[in-house]
């Protein structure tokens, strides 16, 4: 698997419901951007406490998606922007049921890591002005997914985004969420889950909760 990365997108905190704040909103970056343990330098997360860290350091949302949306929201003007879900990197050609947790993807001389699916919030809602989008994310499994990296570099738009290992092949992005999120997950599921290596381990932890 190799994609052309369209964009590569990082935002600030700003102001986004009254006295929240949010950086959802993510803009193109110009020229060669850095990629640390936490991301790319700089890209904030208004609230680290559910956002950011090294198990959520990228986030990519399939470019794909946007025309499923442009049907369903109020003011689909904002799908015009590459970020516009918070994604940071805008790939098109990539769908959650082609990739796995664990597979690994070369990025300019970045080594990334899929750690997890992204669970939806209200603020996916609140930024697009459209009621339902939650529940319709967790219906369709259009949820995107986190990298962490596994080696820093430097990266730009323009450069390919390779799969160079396919980590645990039964466990695509679309299962994962399903049973995770969805809520779908059988007990052996639970299991697997608890116990899979590459996984981020707030989730893992989420499966073994589930088992008792």
């Amino acid at each position: 698997m190799r994609l052309t990365v369209e964009a590569i997108c990082t935002g600030t905190a700003r102001p986004f419901n009254g006295a929240e704040t949010s950086a959802i909103a993510k803009r193109p970056r110009e020229g060669i951007v850095q990629l640390l343990e936490d991301g790319f330098a700089p890209d904030e997360q208004a609230d680290r406490r559910v956002h950011g860290g090294p198990e959520m350091a990228v986030h990519l949302y399939p470019l794909d998606h946007h025309a499923f949306w442009r049907g369903l929201l109020d003011d689909p003007r904002l799908l015009d922007e590459p970020g516009a879900f918070g994604s940071n990197l805008a790939v098109s050609g990539i769908a959650e049921s082609a990739v796995h947790i664990g597979d690994r993807f070369r990025l300019g001389s970045a080594l990334i890591e899929i750690s997890q699916p992204r669970q939806p919030c209200w603020k996916i809602e609140h930024r697009f002005g459209t009621k339902g989008m939650v529940a319709e994310i967790v219906r369709s499994g259009r949820c995107g997914w986190y990298f962490r990296v596994l080696e820093s570099g430097d990266c730009q738009a323009g450069d390919t985004l390779e799969r160079t290992e396919v980590g645990h092949g039964e466990w695509s992005v679309t299962r994962t969420f399903s049973c995770l999120i969805g809520g779908t997950a059988t007990h052996g599921e639970l299991s697997e889950l608890a116990a899979l290596e590459r996984l981020a381990p707030k989730l893992r932890a989420k499966a073994a909760a589930k088992l008792s």
